[in-house]
């Protein structure tokens, strides 16, 4: 699957590869030191071939566009509007991305959801666009691709001992 229509549409709610990659690298350098910023962004773009996560990112982006098209039902375009704290949903789509890679890439989207480093704190403050999900899909997204790197680096101190 062609990873260009979703990045295009990342890019157009002003997100990029680079932005998520930088992300991928603040939490995996402790962990690997010689970890390049092009491989973050090969991890990044990994993760954004899995149709599933695509999928997500569709919906996710979908919903927020629609929200500030103002075209979703009460009282869903509300909770939208003021990105309700125990609304949930969001997390819970991005979540789908996270398990892709397993357990590390939760405790790693915890981390961000909570911290909001980077482009997530820029998509959460909602100063013109609604991101209610996007925030969460990015986050998500960055933790997969920091779990991929560290599952393969872990895999690599297996066997090289």
């Amino acid at each position: 699957m062609s990873v260009q229509p979703i990045v295009e549409l990342l890019s157009k709610r002003g997100v990029t590869v680079e932005a998520i990659a930088e992300i991928v690298h603040h939490l995996q350098k402790p962990y690997n030191p010689k970890l390049s910023k092009e491989a973050c962004v090969e991890s990044v773009l990994a993760v954004l071939k899995k149709r599933e996560v695509q999928y997500t990112l569709y919906t996710g982006i979908a919903l927020d566009e629609l929200a500030e098209q103002k075209l979703l039902p009460q009282p869903l375009q509300t909770i939208m509007e003021k990105d309700a704290s125990l609304y949930g949903a969001d997390e819970t789509l991005a979540l789908g991305i996270v398990h892709v890679y397993g357990m590390i890439g939760l405790t790693s989207f915890g981390y961000l959801d909570k911290v909001k480093m980077g482009i997530i704190r820029e998509l959460n403050d909602h100063s013109q666009k609604i991101h209610v999900f996007l925030d969460d899909l990015v986050a998500g997204l960055a933790a997969a691709a920091s779990a991929r790197i560290a599952h393969d680096h872990e895999d690599e101190k297996d066997f090289l001992g």
